[in-house]
């Protein structure tokens, strides 16, 4: 009825009528952290973490303690939050898939919003490496550059600490502090700057303001001073680690856990640095959010925006002998997750969020979509996997009956987390269960002990039915080896190391090319021929060397040094 009125008042006076979309509708600050596991104060990951300002937003709204990813690694973890599309529903389990290419017509949130009387803003890392300059109104830096990253101070020689241990090492896995300002330094800075402005101003129009704090994803390069209150003779090491802790796994869980990642690192005297380099990274990106923080509550937005904080997936620093990320082990799976809802500015939830509130159910980031949608009195994005959480923000004793999925990179391999229990199980049949109300790192796998079988039996039935495919990635998609003609020299012989993964030859020229596998002791071996303008898969490990030869004259044309991921050799048409 006061609706009607109000238009009825308008279209009499002659002026122009606002819009459902446009009257009573919260902004939105959506925040992502990169790598972040639980290392903050209020979620008690580590004791010397320093993380004040992610400390004060969990303060003041919603702190979820049992949130989890849908993904284990970057890619199928932001696709999913930002799709609402779990990976099971759209085959996007992998970093190397390409999300349009595998979801071309999918509506992302800030879409999504716009299509409801939103202007949709960001900046930062927010998707897998790009930006889609279709959902956006507004990016920093411009979206239609296609990188999400502002300038970034790198030392010059690289590596700095940790050696590189062959083409299986990613280059970023190194750390150091760096003799720079935080404005010199550039990078989260400049996100947090371009964020903070637009939070600053008066808006016409509703905003879904989304902010890719990059820290404390690798590399661990920040200036010295977040480095400071971390010296490296008081470093402790993750609370999680327990030496024997692979003893009780299944092949496929000793298979996941130990890494070439620490054992390297150990192998350098590198394992508190890295531990240091985390922290001041942690540390960093705190100081950034701080910075955001401030804006919005200096600025004349504070009292109708809603806040969100999530990271995409945790990390490994030695926990089951892993570095890194890509298990479905709770350090991996478990995230931060904040939500404040001022009083009286949203429609799904006048009330707002009750400040200090601690909630312990299963969640998961897929929910954030409809959460979102909820929260804000426009219409839900059909297809959407997740539930929303808005029935725990009104009431944190809500009876709660779902359990959160986190899915590793093939089909059927998921971490489950219930409220006190985690149920793992790999695409083979091996499986984990492990009671986190009493065992919190995981160490004492209870899926064959016979007293634990009903429960495992009980987990085993709340896990989806089926899978969707992975979707392999396109040839074009996919990151190119260098060519090294032969007036650069030779092929060498090939140093292989880790495991094989498929690489696709696409020959340019107008010759018949064959390939030749040089082994390690420099001796070529034929692996068959590639026609021209065609391609052919084959598989290879990180650090082979393949010789491309005209087949009809046996001229050696060039070779390429396989890296640590799936790629594309182009073999040029000159």
């Amino acid at each position: 009825m006061k609706a009607r009125f109000v238009l009825a008042f308008l279209l009499l006076s002659g002026l122009p009528p606002v819009t459902a979309t446009e009257e009573g509708k919260p902004n939105i600050l959506f925040i992502a952290l990169d790598d972040l596991n639980d290392w903050i104060g209020c979620l008690g990951g580590h004791p010397q973490t320093l993380t004040p300002n992610l400390d004060r937003l969990a303060a003041s709204g919603v702190l979820f303690t049992n949130a989890h990813c849908p993904g284990a690694s970057c890619n199928p973890s932001r696709t999913a939050i930002m799709t609402g599309l779990s990976p099971h529903t759209s085959g996007l389990y992998e970093n190397s898939q390409n999300m349009r290419e595998v979801l071309p017509d999918a509506e992302l949130i800030p879409q999504h919003f716009r299509n409801h009387g939103y202007r949709s803003t960001g900046s930062g890392k927010l998707l897998h490496y790009f930006i889609d300059a279709r959902s956006w109104d507004d990016y920093f830096p411009e979206k239609e550059s296609g990188a999400p990253f502002p300038r970034t101070l790198y030392p010059d020689k690289r590596p700095v600490s940790l050696p590189r241990g062959g083409p299986w090492q990613y280059v970023e896995t190194d750390w150091a502090a760096l003799d720079a300002t935080d404005e010199v330094f550039g990078g989260d800075w400049l996100v947090s700057k371009w964020v903070g402005q637009q939070l600053t101003e008066e808006h016409e129009q509703p905003f879904f303001l989304a902010c890719g704090i990059y820290r404390p994803h690798e590399p661990w390069f920040v200036p010295e001073k977040y480095f400071e209150p971390f010296p490296l003779e008081d470093i402790q090491l993750p609370p999680g680690y327990k030496e024997d802790d692979l003893d009780d796994l299944p092949p496929a869980g000793k298979k996941r856990g130990p890494n070439r990642y620490f054992a390297h690192i150990l192998e350098h005297d590198q394992w508190k640095q890295g531990i240091q380099g985390y922290l001041a990274s942690i540390h960093f990106a705190d100081a950034m959010l701080g910075r955001v923080l401030d804006a919005l509550n200096n600025g004349p937005n504070k009292d109708n925006t809603i806040v969100v904080l999530w990271s995409d997936h945790g990390w490994h620093l030695g926990e089951k002998q892993h570095w890194q990320k890509f298990t479905a082990w709770r350090a991996v799976t478990r995230v931060p997750l904040m939500i404040r809802v001022p009083e009286s500015a949203a429609p799904g939830l006048p009330g707002g969020t009750k400040p200090g509130t601690i909630n312990d159910d299963p969640v998961n980031l897929l929910s954030l979509f409809p959460t979102l949608t909820e929260l804000s009195g426009i219409p839900a994005k059909d297809d959407n996997d997740g539930p929303s959480l808005v029935p725990l923000l009104r009431d944190p004793g809500s009876n709660w009956n779902h359990i959160s999925l986190t899915h590793l990179g093939e089909p059927g391999s998921y971490g489950l987390s219930a409220k006190d229990w985690r149920y793992i199980h790999y695409a083979g049949g091996d499986e984990e269960l492990y009671h986190i109300a009493t065992d919190p790192y995981e160490w004492t796998n209870l899926a064959s002990d016979p007293d634990h079988q009903s429960k495992l039996e009980e987990l085993r039935a709340l896990a989806p039915n089926s899978f969707a495919p992975l979707k392999e990635p396109a040839d074009t998609s996919l990151p190119k080896l260098k060519w090294h003609p032969v007036s650069d020299g030779t092929a060498p012989p090939s140093k292989p190391q880790g495991k094989p993964f498929p690489v696709s030859f696409t020959n340019q020229r107008s010759a018949t090319i064959e390939l030749f596998w040089m082994d390690p002791k420099g001796v070529p071996k034929s692996y068959g021929i590639v026609a021209p303008g065609k391609s052919k898969g084959q598989q290879v490990r990180p650090g082979a060397v393949w010789k491309m030869v005209d087949a009809e004259s046996g001229e050696e044309l060039g070779h390429f040094r396989i890296g640590k991921q799936r790629s594309g050799a182009i073999i040029p048409a000159h």
